[in-house]
Formats: structure tokens, C-alpha cells, sequence
């Protein structure tokens, strides 16, 4: 999902089935901010599963401040119009890891 700057709209930019797990489409860019929504099957600790819908903002280190703003300054709208509720933030792409989300949704229990 990005923000066409233009237009003033949070579209969505390209969308992808991945079977490997998170951090595995490295297709995240490195250099612009973007949002990703992402569905993760999560095996709980007492065995049952689930799939949250993860809100991923990342906004690599070096990218240009003006874009920063923008997507900083729409992302509590668009969270709250999905309803979204794990909501992450990334600087560094390479953090996105299976093993960086597990953690981050471990604390929702």
C-alpha cells in the first residue's frame, strides 16, 4: 500500500501471495516508506491457530523526509478506517523477519 502523493491517496500498490513466510518477498523496498498488510498464520503457544492482519509502516533509514511525513501523517487514519489492531513500525527492512513479527505478536497474547 502506498500514498500517491499527486492524487493525495493511499492506494494499494501491489499485492502478493507469499508461501514462504514474512521476509521472504524481499520486494519491500529499501529506500521508500510503504505500508504493508500482511495475513500470518500464528500458532499459539497452547496450540491454537490464527491468521491477524498485520499493519507493517516502513520507513527505511535515508528516505526523503517530505515522504516520511506524509506516510507518518496518514498512517493512524488508515489504521483506524481498517481497523486494524497489530500495528508495527520498521526502519530497517532487513528486520522484517518471521522471527521479528513472532515476537512482535507475542505480546498480544
Amino acid at each position: 500500500v502506498k500514498i500517491d502523493k499527486d492524487k493525495q491517496l493511499v492506494i494499494l500498490d501491489e499485492e502478493y501471495e507469499v508461501s514462504e513466510g514474512v521476509g521472504s518477498n524481499r520486494s519491500v523496498s529499501l529506500t521508500t516508506s510503504t505500508f504493508i498488510v500482511y495475513s500470518y498464520k500464528y500458532q499459539h503457544d497452547d496450540g491454537r491457530v490464527s491468521y491477524p492482519l498485520c499493519f507493517i509502516f516502513s520507513s527505511p533509514v535515508g528516505c526523503k523526509p517530505e515522504q516520511q511525513m506524509m506516510y507518518a501523517g496518514s498512517k493512524n487514519k488508515l489504521v483506524k478506517t481498517v481497523e486494524l489492531t497489530k500495528v508495527f513500525e520498521i526502519r530497517n527492512t532487513e528486520d522484517l523477519t518471521e522471527e521479528w513479527l513472532r515476537e512482535k505478536l507475542g505480546f498480544f497474547g
